[in-house]
């Protein structure tokens, strides 16, 4: 069984606790490795050598650093399968999916090493004669990074790269549940050049670890991925300081199917959005608006496209579908599915655990019969289930779909230009995918609104967000000789 070192100022050291967690395999539910329990102690540690290191780094011209970055992208892709065996085994997504990950995860690191020579001020006009404006774009100095587990190794990469690239230094702590891959990135991280302290990891509870990061105030921006909860809590630690928080807090994503959709696609497109890591993602669909015109042509597609779904064992190269991420989440999504049925929903395929002895998997899950008011249309399931609500026109759909806590992502499906349009500026979330599934580009800005989260990533508007402006106002004598 592995055993893992926190990785702090550029060494694998043991935690100050001598205490281990263990790392639960979700398809077989063994043990497969043992992870540091890291103290307040450690993360200060983390947090000061990354302080100190950081003066230096940003002085870096920023394409120097980029050099840094793609000897990291390489590593990765030299150790690709390794990495997607060890996502698989311990988060349960499937082999495909994680290889995907993995070299995302790489490309993602070269296109923010891209930005070294594309980071830009602005020269701004002055009221006054003789007189220039400067804005600057400045690193703010030490951002902490907090992953969660449902796509954990290109979380590191989205805090990461534009953290560097920008001249901060990070500390990251990864998810409890899924901290191997994060070691296994130290690793990689630990075979180049990279100084010592520009990157450290620190694993173990969030709320010690955690709580350390989001308060102290060496740490200049807190950028996390989680629940509403956490997120609510993290921005209270960090308001002592008036700390910069990142929030992607999750979602409720819409799918409004129209009567003029083309139904084959919209189905394909909406289960690959549902099933895809077992339906434990923030963008994902998680509720279908369908025009009743078409609702049982839709839904006797949509039932079908899920009961055919494979699912099993993530090694598998077959399948679908894996596990969901542990018990609480099994039992989370069971009883979600069972209210929403003692509500009036109606169960047409799945909704229940798979029959096995070992392993947290859940049946690809539709429920008809929906309506707005029931919880599983406003609470977020994070499992394969796909509630369905009918409606008769765009203006009903539109104000269903909005009628929401979040505002992450949604998705439309229709062939009328002036339908689409009116949805695009009319549904209030952050991102709208059009006759797609829901899978954001790494030059786009993934950011949503309400509970949502504040901020945003990818793309120009991502490496931003690291940055404080530094604004020079340069007085010069025109006529001196």
């Amino acid at each position: 069984m592995m055993r893992y070192q926190l990785f702090i100022n550029g060494k694998f050291v043991d935690s100050s606790s001598g205490k281990f967690f263990n790392v639960i395999n979700p398809s077989t539910e063994e043990t497969i490795s043992e992870c540091p329990e890291g103290t307040v102690e450690d993360t200060r540690k983390a947090i000061d050598a990354a302080y100190e290191s950081q003066k230096k780094w940003a002085k870096l011209p920023a394409i120097e650093r980029a050099k840094y970055l793609r000897k990291i992208a390489d590593g990765i892709r030299k150790n690709a399968e390794m990495l997607a065996t060890t996502i698989v085994e311990e988060q349960g997504k499937i082999r495909s999916l994680a290889r995907v990950e993995v070299d995302f995860t790489a490309d993602y690191i070269d296109y923010m090493a891209e930005w070294a020579r594309r980071l830009e001020g602005e020269i701004i006009p002055s009221d006054r004669p003789n007189e220039n404006i400067l804005l600057y774009r400045m690193p703010i100095g030490v951002v902490a990074g907090i992953l969660p587990w449902n796509f954990p190794f290109f979380l590191i990469a989205r805090k990461m790269a534009p953290a560097l690239i920008t001249g901060n230094a990070v500390v990251i702590k990864p998810s409890s549940d899924t901290p191997n891959n994060a070691f296994e990135f130290a690793k990689i991280v630990a075979h180049t050049d990279l100084p010592a302290g520009i990157f450290n990891l620190v694993s173990g509870k969030g709320s010690v670890v955690g709580n350390e990061l989001a308060s102290n105030p060496k740490i200049g921006m807190v950028s996390f991925t989680g629940s509403v909860e956490t997120g609510s809590k993290i921005m209270e630690l960090a308001s002592k300081n008036i700390t910069k928080v990142s929030l992607e807090l999750g979602g409720k994503a819409p799918a409004i199917v129209m009567d003029d959709a083309d139904i084959d696609l919209a189905v394909k497109a909406i289960k690959d959005s549902r099933v895809i890591n077992t339906g434990q993602v923030c963008n994902c669909a998680e509720r279908v608006y369908v025009h009743e015109k078409i609702a049982d042509e839709f839904i006797e597609k949509m039932t079908k496209a899920m009961k055919e779904t494979t699912y099993g064992d993530p090694l598998r190269e077959e399948v679908e579908m894996g596990p969901l991420i542990n018990a609480n989440a099994l039992k989370s999504v069971d009883g979600m599915v069972k209210r929403a049925i003692e509500q009036g929903a109606k169960m047409v395929t799945g909704g229940r655990a798979e029959d096995r002895k070992k392993g947290f998997f859940y049946k690809p899950t539709v429920l008809t019969d929906c309506k707005q008011d029931m919880e599983i249309i406003h609470k977020e399931i994070f499992g394969p289930v796909l509630p369905i609500v009918k409606f008769k026109n765009l203006d009903e759909a539109i104000e269903m779909a909005n009628d929401s806590e979040y505002g992450l992502t949604s998705s439309i499906y229709t062939q009328n230009i002036d339908v689409a349009m009116r949805a695009a500026n009319e549904i209030k979330f952050g991102e709208t995918y059009i006759n797609r599934e829901n899978f954001e580009a790494m030059q786009g800005f993934h950011a949503g609104w309400r509970k949502s989260g504040i901020g945003g990533d990818d793309g120009k508007h991502g490496v931003e967000e690291f940055t404080n402006t530094h604004v020079v106002y340069l007085q010069y004598n025109q006529n001196k000789k």
